[in-house]
């Protein structure tokens, strides 16, 4: 068997990790096709080092440009590739750009799709990443699925049968393995002068809290106010998506700590030594309900469900300056009953093991 995985940023490189082990500890044969969406090398090479993995077999070296013509230039870059290696199947992950030109590659080429993380929504269709997810879940033949509230989504919308699996999520398999590690390994809190529980921790990169230049500001002065109510810094990684305006409004909060992106062995150790988690980031909130830490959501909706159920999680969309605080004194109060509900870990292996099989029966 032969297989071939499309990736191109930090989330996909991470949630992957364990499928790829999986098939260099069984001696299955793959290609691993990157199309370099995210380019900057401590958003990508140092995630491979990281996490014990070889570096791709191809790089496209897309890099970044609006998503009609990023999307155009990887499926141009992986079909050959695909017609060249002829793997068995192609694996893609979630809902980004290079998930969805594999998916599209692999259309083209006849090849079998199995799609990791399969089956998520948030009902919200002006987020691109809900666009790309349906999409991909449309053209797969393989749909490989969290938890049972994905089943039952896709087969609302028709999707079902012997090919739709429970599996938990590959980025949970990550998590457990590298927890531990993470806070034996990294000095990230020394560096930056912080205390355990004793700092903030922000992420945000999406478009419906980057693109409108007023929003974000109201966003950040929301956070600033949140750290003068709660005494504590704020930990800021800065995604290379955001701007010189960004970083005029960000350099006015005299609270937020920027950092450039970090790697992820440093963001788990920052995630489980932090106060309270601020994100909008999907894979972050996993990682902060499954290490048991605090989190707001800077949305109105999300595709994980399942990280706010604990009651550790809250959807927190930044409306005014003073939301976060009123977000963050409910989360505080709030009775959280912390449970893991994205699988135990072996969740690579699962999905390989359902690829193997089917396989053996010549009928993909």
């Amino acid at each position: 068997m032969h297989l071939a995985f499309v990736l191109g940023t930090r989330p996909e490189i991470i949630k992957l990790s364990s499928l790829i082990c999986a098939c260099i500890e069984r001696g299955i044969r793959y290609t691993l096709i990157h199309t370099n969406q995210h380019y900057a090398a401590n958003m990508d090479r140092l995630f491979f080092k990281e996490l014990e993995l070889p570096l791709a077999h191809f790089n496209l070296r897309v890099g970044s440009d609006v998503a009609q013509v990023q999307v155009k230039r990887m499926v141009m870059g992986i079909e050959p590739i695909l017609q060249a290696m002829k793997p068995d199947y192609v694996i893609v992950q979630g809902d980004t750009n290079s998930s969805l030109a594999g998916g599209l590659a692999a259309r083209k080429a006849n090849i079998p799709i199995a799609h990791v993380e399969a089956g998520l929504r948030s009902f919200d269709k002006t987020m691109p990443e809900e666009t790309n997810r349906i999409a991909l879940d449309h053209m797969s033949n393989f749909w490989f699925c969290p938890s049972a509230l994905q089943v039952e989504l896709l087969a609302s919308e028709g999707i079902e049968g012997r090919n739709v699996h429970i599996t938990g999520n590959t980025g949970n398999d990550a998590t457990l393995r590298y927890a531990q590690a993470a806070q034996a390994n990294t000095d990230i809190l020394e560096r930056l002068g912080l205390r355990a529980e004793r700092y903030l921790l922000l992420t945000c990169h999406r478009p419906s809290n980057t693109d409108d230049i007023a929003h974000f500001t109201t966003l950040i002065e929301a956070v600033q106010r949140l750290a003068a109510a709660r005494s504590r810094p704020v930990i800021f990684p800065v995604h290379p998506r955001l701007g010189l305006k960004h970083w005029q409004i960000i350099e006015r909060s005299s609270l937020i700590k920027t950092t450039d992106p970090l790697g992820y062995i440093d963001m788990l150790a920052l995630v489980q030594g932090a106060d309270l988690v601020m994100t909008d980031s999907g894979g972050l909130q996993e990682e902060a309900c499954v290490l048991q830490r605090r989190c707001l959501v800077l949305r109105d909706n999300t595709e994980r469900p399942e990280s706010l159920d604990c009651g550790g999680s809250r959807l927190a969309p930044v409306e005014t300056e003073t939301s976060l605080i009123e977000a963050a004194d409910e989360l505080l109060h709030s009775r959280v009953t912390w449970s893991n509900p994205f699988g135990d870990g072996q969740a690579g292996q699962r999905i390989l093991q359902v690829l193997l099989n089917d396989f053996g029966t010549g009928k993909p």
